[in-house]
């Protein structure tokens, strides 16, 4: 008998039950549940002492990166974005205790640069110091055509999803020591863009490129910060219910045709920040169920 499981079945393959969620969706209503390593990630030390940042923290990969930096010996800021979701970033932080290690939830707006500078002041007075600053908060929302997209939609989605890097980056450069890591969060779109996914399709191809260029300057600067990403597929998430339509039947098109779950995901996050990854720069670790990312 083998120790390993078929990639195919190892998790719920749709049809899902139907569901629609509010923007931008609770991890309490979603059918099936995702799996965020809450019963299975095991920690081997490999982030004992550090301290972290991971917006987008309440659910989610962001939930699943949370749970897997603590039980590696990591102290982690749970940063969130409304009101919805304070809940389920107090349950990420149980996790996170539970582990251990501290825990500290803050609301933040991250398109607002005075709101990100204050998330790591937080970070500073709470830890002493940042060593892994995770940008993986996001927002999407799905159309058809071109015309449905307002202008303010399509600014709040750069605002969201790019422009935010760069002042949570440009925020915490300056406290962060060589070894420390950026790691932020790319997407399958930034290779194969879904048509109705434009403007978030966009910002990934850019948070792709911010990545490259970024890792490259602070290389010539010698600062030993490492700057990488992830590109994850379609993943099993509350923004998906609340944002695509037919939810359903998410990920049914993927080469393993289902979705991923977020502890799929999470060990890479982990790999990035760890010394096992200490000659990877500017890299995208495409995590896609078989879609090809080139």
């Amino acid at each position: 008998m083998s120790v390993f499981k078929n990639p195919h079945t190892k998790y719920p393959v749709p049809p899902f039950p139907k569901q629609v969620q509010d923007v931008p969706g609770t991890e309490a209503e979603m059918k099936p549940k995702a799996d965020h390593g809450e019963e299975s990630y095991k920690g081997t030390n490999k982030l004992k002492g550090a301290k972290a940042v991971i917006t987008g923290a309440d659910s989610g990969i962001g939930r699943a990166v949370a749970i897997a930096y603590a039980r590696e010996g990591a102290d982690v800021l749970i940063g969130y974005g409304y009101d919805v979701e304070e809940e389920d970033a107090k349950e990420t932080a149980k996790w996170v205790e539970a582990a251990g290690q501290k825990a500290v939830v803050l609301k933040s707006d991250v398109r607002d640069e005075q709101s990100c500078q204050l998330l790591i002041e937080t970070a500073i007075k709470e830890f002493g110091q940042i060593d892994i600053l995770v940008n993986n908060a996001a927002y999407q929302m799905s159309h058809k055509t071109l015309s449905e997209i307002s202008s303010e939609e399509w600014n709040r989605t750069f605002e969201t999803n790019i422009r935010s890097m760069f002042y949570l980056c440009k925020a915490a450069e300056p406290h962060m020591k060589p070894g420390s890591s950026i790691i932020n969060t790319a997407s399958v779109n930034s290779y194969h863009p879904n048509a109705v996914l434009l403007d978030y399709a966009a910002t990934k191809g850019a948070i792709q490129n911010f990545t490259a260029n970024l890792a490259q300057m602070l290389l010539e600067q010698d600062k030993g910060i490492r700057v990488n990403a992830v590109a994850p597929g379609p993943v099993w998430t509350p923004l998906i219910p609340s944002t695509m339509p037919e939810p359903e039947n998410f990920g049914k098109n993927s080469p393993m045709k289902r979705p991923g779950q977020p502890a799929e995901i999470a060990p890479a996050y982990v790999f990035l920040a760890s010394e096992d990854s200490s000659y990877i720069a500017g890299a995208t670790i495409a995590i896609t169920g078989g879609k090809i990312a080139i």
